[in-house]
């Protein structure tokens, strides 16, 4: 039977790559606790197109 908990797979995506106009993009997948985190996760992580740390914010 499969778990069933509190814990959620959640994207981050890079959200300046997106007006910069620099080809692909930066997403990050990550765990998060839904009864801590109700709201959508924000996390500074490296963006190897950009090559520099920028904030990612969680997506559908």
């Amino acid at each position: 039977m499969a778990k069933k908990g509190n814990r959620v797979q959640v994207i981050l995506e890079c959200t300046e790559q997106k007006t910069s106009g620099v080809a692909g993009m930066s997403r990050y997948v990550t765990t998060k606790n839904r009864k801590n985190t109700t709201g959508r996760m924000e996390l500074k992580k490296y963006n190897p197109f950009l090559k520099k740390h920028t904030t990612h914010k969680e997506i559908k």
